[in-house]
């Protein structure tokens, strides 16, 4: 996958298209991450033990990895990368500005 845990990324499609957020969580066997403050979700708890307490809940889902790009704090925008090699280690790098990510 383009994306690791702790990327800042821009959405370019769907309901959020143009938030920027930082990533959550990847899940790379369905190609999807979890982006905070995209994709918003509320789930109605019902409370289950003596004290708890229910309500509805709000909290983010995933998205296709596909609908996000790196962010580059230099363009203010979402970017394309591709991946070389620089000192024997496999480094993202921005097609535009060739701003390294890692």
């Amino acid at each position: 996958m383009h994306i690791k845990k702790g990327d800042k990324v821009q959405v370019i499609s769907g309901k959020d298209k143009g938030a920027v957020g930082e990533v959550l969580k990847v899940i790379p066997k369905e190609n999807r991450v979890v982006v905070k403050g995209v994709n918003i979700q509320k789930h109605h708890k019902k409370p289950q033990a003596m004290g708890e307490e229910g309500g509805i809940i709000e909290q983010e889902g995933s998205i296709h990895a596909s609908n996000v790009l790196l962010y580059s704090e230099k363009l203010q925008k979402g970017i394309r990368t591709s991946k070389k090699i620089i000192d024997g280690k496999k480094v993202r790098v921005s097609n535009k500005t060739e701003e390294k990510f890692d």
